[in-house]
């Protein structure tokens, strides 16, 4: 792209989704000027060391000073303070955006702290891995995958098309929805998962020592999914999970149910039942192949 979409970009908090997008930012050119706001001084370091941005600083409302775009990449709990600490320094007409799994929150919390001459594009790119930090990221990380966006009705509609464009840019295929929704899907999707490896590790780890190294020694490759899974970000997880408890516990209380079923099946021998519920479950797994979500 010959001239950046953003004469400057300025993300906050530099983990394996910020890093990512800065790094995919630069690698196509989508900024004049990349700014790395981080407020742990090892991570500023290492940012430094990888040559992740043009800037970087620990300081927030020096971050994003002259900013055009400014990204949250932090846990959702710390909005609401960043965003205080943020507002005196945007400029007029700057965008905000953030990554959190969560959305109804961002609107909640971090609307009521910026000023009105702002633009908040909520945002969520459906990508990640269980690790963490600057060297984390990689500029690939959301080719082919989701963004999801959920601003206000009566958002600016040009300011949403440029946070569209820029998530087109680095290769994601993008979606508006609305924050309920969104985290209403995210629920089933990306939260409870979450929340079932979070609590079958915790069940293997409170075994007896014997049975405990056993499952270490022959994890299956379902088990080993688990534990991928579980090595995820606990500060982020449990913001999360805290964040869209009503949705969690609406889908929590339906797996619930649905394991009622399978237990009284398996202990009654209801085999018809057990394998219908397992082809069902087959025909999703192809769904999401097709889907190129795999």
């Amino acid at each position: 792209m010959s001239t950046p979409l953003f004469p400057r970009i300025a993300i906050i908090g530099f983990g394996l989704i910020g890093s990512s997008l800065g790094r995919a930012i630069r690698q196509h050119g989508l900024a004049g000027a990349l700014v790395a706001i981080d407020r742990d001084q090892a991570a500023r370091n290492e940012i430094a060391a990888l040559g992740l941005a043009d800037e970087i600083t620990g300081d927030l409302a020096a971050g994003v000073a002259g900013a055009d775009l400014v990204v949250l990449a932090t846990p959702v709990s710390t909005y609401a303070e960043i965003g205080r600490t943020i507002a005196p320094a945007l400029k007029p007409g700057a965008i905000v955006s953030d990554v959190g799994s969560v959305k109804r929150l961002v609107l909640n919390d971090l609307a009521p702290v910026l000023p009105s001459h702002i633009h908040l594009i909520p945002g969520h790119p459906i990508a990640g891995t269980e690790k963490s930090g600057p060297g984390a990221g990689f500029a690939t990380l959301f080719e082919g995958r989701w963004c999801i966006l959920t601003p206000d009705p009566a958002t600016d509609r040009a300011a949403v098309d440029q946070v569209n464009a820029l998530w087109h840019a680095i290769g994601s295929d993008v979606v508006e929805m609305d924050a309920d929704h969104h985290d209403k899907v995210l629920a089933i999707t990306s939260h409870l998962p979450h929340l079932i490896a979070y609590t079958i590790v915790g069940t293997a780890v409170d075994l007896e020592e014997d049975i405990k190294s056993e499952v270490v020694k022959f994890s299956a490759s379902g088990f080993r999914d688990f534990t991928r899974i579980a090595a995820s970000d606990p500060t982020m997880w449990r913001d999360i999970f805290l964040n869209n408890r009503e949705a969690v516990l609406e889908m929590l209380q339906r797996l619930t149910e649905d394991l009622f079923a399978l237990q009284r099946a398996i202990r009654w021998g209801e085999g018809d039942f057990l394998h219908e519920r397992f082809t069902r479950a087959r025909a999703i797994r192809r769904s999401v192949i097709e889907a190129k979500q795999a």
